[in-house]
């Protein structure tokens, strides 16, 4: 869990000292957006972690990769939320999360704007800037706040592109919801709105399309502050699967609930 937090914190001070200037990103996608702010946190966390772990896999979102010689992967999204950041809108994170056989073990998610830092640790609990936290005791699911995302590629729809079946049930399942809750905020980081849905700030959180990157590190802290974690369907949660829903646990089978009747 430290050295997630001293690479998340790397990669935090590369943003903030970027963040005051002007900034003109490239595109990966028609709507997809990537700036240097990017790339340059992403090595200088890659360059940390290669030093005191050489034997570790790496997998980032900027093209960061190392197989390794270990059972142990780490899983950096280097600049959470570039859209906001590129924009000038003040929600934006790093996320560092340590995978093993699969499962998130440790993870980290800084936010640089407010110099907040999440982390934890299989076993260990989650911390808030180094006090303890846990998700909120709010139910039932009329009674709480939620976060979502909507993916930047199913939102394509430049060149004439028409809304595809998948965007509609997005929107389909953000009514949904919307309805059956006390609101839903969509912020656009999707590991920040995971870190606030384990400082009990957020009572669930749900999104389609989702890349490991987006969601290693928030997946350990949710669970290590009490919270729950599964795909749509209240299976278990596949990192490369796209799917991601988490709660405080006391909302989880009526989100489940939703999600399955808009999939």
């Amino acid at each position: 869990m430290q050295a997630a937090v001293e690479a998340a914190l790397i990669g935090g001070r590369i943003i903030r000292r970027a963040g005051l200037r002007g900034h003109v990103p490239s595109f990966k996608g028609a709507t997809d957006l990537v700036t240097a702010t990017d790339r340059a946190s992403e090595r200088a966390i890659l360059r940390y972690l290669g030093k005191r772990f050489p034997g570790h896999g790496f997998l980032g979102e900027e093209g960061g990769r190392r197989a390794g010689t270990s059972r142990f992967r780490w899983i950096v999204h280097p600049l959470d939320g570039t859209m906001n950041f590129a924009h000038g809108l003040p929600y934006y994170d790093v996320s560092v999360g340590l995978e093993s056989d699969g499962e998130v073990v440790a993870g980290a998610i800084y936010d640089p704007v407010l110099n907040e830092m999440f982390a934890a640790e299989r076993g260990c609990g989650a911390w808030r800037n180094g006090r303890r936290m846990h998700v909120s005791a709010r139910a039932p699911l009329t009674q709480c706040l939620l976060a979502t995302g909507f993916s930047s590629a199913l939102m394509d729809t430049s060149q004439g592109r028409r809304p595809t079946r998948a965007v509609r049930r997005q929107f389909a399942r953000f009514e949904e919801f919307c309805l059956r809750s006390r609101g839903v905020r969509r912020p656009g980081a999707a590991a920040l709105d995971l870190a606030w849905v384990a400082a009990g700030v957020f009572d669930g959180f749900w999104e389609a399309s989702l890349h490991p990157w987006d969601v290693a590190a928030g997946w350990v802290i949710v669970e290590e502050a009490g919270g729950r974690v599964t795909a749509f369907d209240g299976g278990p949660v596949d990192i490369f699967g796209g799917e991601f829903l988490a709660s405080n646990g006391l909302i989880h089978d009526e989100m489940v609930e939703v999600a399955k009747r808009t999939r």
